[in-house]
């Protein structure tokens, strides 16, 4: 009995030594990287304090040519187009855009002045177009729940919203920003009934635009006609409970069935109340799909100058230079580290 209590003894004692090294060696991995990290913080000090110099020269320097280039370059204006795309026309959009961009590049001033129809002079003002979705997460949210009404439940079961949510383009959100830029601050209202209208003219489009409506208009004028004979019903048992309250009245007879009759007229109500909402919403649909591209808010007639760091030559410039000259001491210092590594190998 001593024996097998001691052999217990031994066995919780190797069991407390075996979890005290495992503790001991976690908490050295612990240090050893702390330690690491400020080594490596202490080198990144070390480094900016022996190449000081270099590098205040470099940012200095390169602020210096981006200033130079900055003053040489022309005044640059923005304005943006707001749209809602219907019928998954935004893919179409964003191509036009990157369409006109392209002759942008390419400097192709004739066929830019031909597409917007406006003169050499104000085409070669153009600078930059460019499209970008406006995320909302509720666009994630409102299609997906669309997509559920539309496929059957087993589906739905073996695609997660979380799947959806990786699916998800910027194509499939709901309203987009064009932005033009140009050296002439008055030039945007020429330019949104082309761009409008490089979508708007596809037949595929159309021929979707007028489908829908079409259904639309159907479903609105069944979801009309059910809610008149909603409504009439509910006219003829207010009727019919009336007649027999006045029959009642003159009588002593109780009769239970208007508690059904009432639960009735309860269901009638529902049911229009219910036809109402379906009907707000087609007429929400219809409003809605009524274009195949809404415009929310047109061109500025004057442009925005823009402004601002990111736009900033002087800052763009010196940063840029600073990241080179980093990058050239780095590679010096690298290229030391391997001869030195080589010579020892030897």
């Amino acid at each position: 009995m001593s024996n097998h209590k001691n052999e217990e003894e031994v066995d919780l004692g190797s069991l407390f030594l075996i979890i005290g090294r495992g503790f001991s060696k976690f908490f050295n991995f612990i240090g050893r990287v702390f330690t690491g990290v400020f080594y490596f913080f202490i080198e990144i000090l070390l480094f900016f304090k022996k190449n000081f110099k270099k590098l205040g020269i470099a940012f200095v320097l390169g602020a210096i040519i981006g200033l130079i280039v900055e003053l040489n370059e022309e005044d640059r204006y923005s304005s943006n187009l707001l749209v809602q795309t219907n019928f998954n026309s935004a893919r179409q959009l964003y191509s036009n855009i990157e369409f006109y961009n392209n002759l942008v590049k390419q400097n192709n001033i004739k066929l830019l002045a031909k597409t917007f129809g406006i003169d050499s002079d104000e085409a070669k003002t153009l600078k930059k177009f460019k499209v970008a979705p406006i995320v909302n997460g509720n666009d994630v949210i409102t299609t997906y729940d669309e997509l559920v009404l539309e496929i059957d439940t087993a589906t739905v079961k073996s695609y997660s919203f979380s799947e959806f949510k990786r699916t998800f383009t910027k194509f499939n959100y709901k309203v987009h920003s064009i932005e033009v830029q140009s050296s002439k601050d008055d030039i945007f209202s020429k330019l949104d009934e082309v761009i409008i209208s490089s979508v708007v003219k596809n037949k595929y489009f159309n021929r979707l635009k007028e489908l829908t409506n079409e259904n639309l208009n159907r479903t609105d004028a069944l979801l009309r006609k059910n809610l008149a004979q909603a409504d009439s019903l509910h006219d003829i048992y207010k009727k019919v409970l009336l007649e027999e309250a006045r029959v009642s009245n003159q009588g002593t007879n109780i009769d239970l069935g208007n508690t059904q009759k009432g639960d009735k007229e309860l269901e009638l109500f529902s049911t229009a109340l219910k036809i109402n909402k379906e009907l707000k919403n087609v007429s929400e649909e219809k409003t809605e799909k009524s274009e195949i591209i809404n415009v929310i808010s047109n061109f500025q007639t004057i442009g925005h100058k823009i402004q601002g760091v990111s736009e900033n030559k002087s800052v763009q410039f010196a940063l840029l230079s600073l990241s080179l000259i980093i990058l050239y001491l780095l590679l010096i210092k690298l290229n030391k580290y391997l001869e030195n590594y080589s010579r020892k190998k030897v």
